[in-house]
């Protein structure tokens, strides 16, 4: 799997402008929290395995948490789910994060972490793709023609950040999940912490780490670890890199958890912060046939190049690196690959598309 490239490029190419009006996205204080929310999700498919092992009350409590957190989105599914999961075949999930507050307020907020992670239980391995937060794309059903992808949440919620991932990358997503940062450090808390060997020297916040020098972690230096940016020198992939450290560290955390009350400060964690269309008969299901692919966790960075676009800075991916990572998540999920990009993988090239359909041509699936 090739390793995050350097994110510092000493061209930037410069595109022309966008319409007139004004984007959806605006810039806001680096310092503000970013979250790795979608760890949650991991470690609770794996405490939901564990907890039904004790039996009634604990299978219980997790079906009153996780019903609460169920929200469908109504988007078409690119393929039926349902039988996907049935005969045990790979599945995707669109895992994203945002710095809202309690899930369902008015303001949606902002995806600053977006991940595809794809299952393949026969491999047994888990394939993460981290997509940076300002990636060109196309939004569909947007006015602008083209948005960076961390916006599709907040034009049209999960839905179309579903559909545009599924459109950039030609992939079927099959279930989101998001979660915004109010449960993490409960979240990381209640596994008793991770332990981290940082790839570099810093300070930030609760978070005071040495290159090289193992660490334990709590909650909130787990954040503050996974959220630091403007010293990392290779920006947003370099804090890529350290959400996706937390998120395996968690996972086998999750593996070793015994302690009912601990399974239950899990579940606790999750009021108002975690939405999701996957049902909990989808978990139960998934827990059984798709558990042993924890064994096996590799990632990868969607690597973009440094570009101003009408005074903004994007991430514009080339279209070799976009073939390769969407062949390599295609081949994780067991599809054929494809010898060249879809049109809805091209269209931001010269900054046509916005009025597309909302759904790609997927092949393959």
């Amino acid at each position: 799997m090739p390793s995050d490239k350097d994110n510092n490029n000493d061209f930037e190419p410069v595109y022309s402008r966008r319409s007139d009006k004004k984007p959806h996205y605006k810039k806001k204080n680096h310092r503000r929290r970013r979250i790795i929310g979608w760890s949650i999700f991991f470690v609770l498919l794996l405490a939901l395995g564990g907890g039904l092992v004790w039996g009634y009350s604990a299978y219980k409590s997790a079906k009153s948490t996780f019903t609460k957190t169920y929200d469908s989105t109504n988007v078409q599914k690119a393929r039926n789910v349902s039988s996907v999961i049935q005969q045990g075949k790979p599945l995707s999930i669109l895992l994203l994060g945002t710095d809202t507050g309690a899930l369902g307020r008015h303001d949606t907020g902002r995806t600053d972490t977006m991940i595809v992670a794809s299952v393949n239980p026969k491999k047994k391995t888990i394939h993460l793709t981290s997509i940076a937060r300002d990636t060109k794309v196309v939004v569909p059903g947007d006015t602008q023609p083209y948005e960076k992808i961390n916006a599709a949440y907040t034009i049209g919620g999960a839905g179309t950040a579903v559909k545009t991932v599924q459109n950039l990358l030609d992939v079927p997503i099959d279930f989101y999940a998001i979660i915004n940062m109010g449960g993490l450090e409960k979240m990381v808390n209640a596994v008793g912490g991770v332990d981290v060997t940082p790839p570099l020297t810093f300070k930030y916040g609760a978070a005071n780490v040495v290159k090289g020098k193992k660490i334990h972690l709590n909650g909130r230096a787990a954040l503050d670890y996974s959220r630091m940016r403007d010293d990392d020198p290779r920006g947003d992939y370099g804090r890529q890199a350290r959400q996706r450290q937390i998120i395996k560290k968690l996972v086998m955390k999750g593996l070793n958890i015994t302690s009912l009350p601990r399974y239950k400060s899990i579940l606790s964690s999750l009021s108002g912060n975690m939405k999701t269309d996957m049902t909990f008969d989808d978990m139960i299901a998934i827990r059984a046939k798709y558990g042993d692919a924890t064994h096996h966790i590799k990632s990868q960075t969607l690597q973009g190049e440094n570009a101003m676009i009408d005074g903004l800075s994007y991430q514009v991916v080339p279209q070799t690196e976009l073939l390769r990572v969407s062949n390599d998540i295609r081949a994780s999920l067991g599809l054929s690959k494809s010898s060249k990009l879809q049109s809805t993988q091209t269209a931001t090239d010269d900054g046509q598309g916005a009025d597309q359909s909302s759904t790609s041509s997927y092949t393959g699936y």
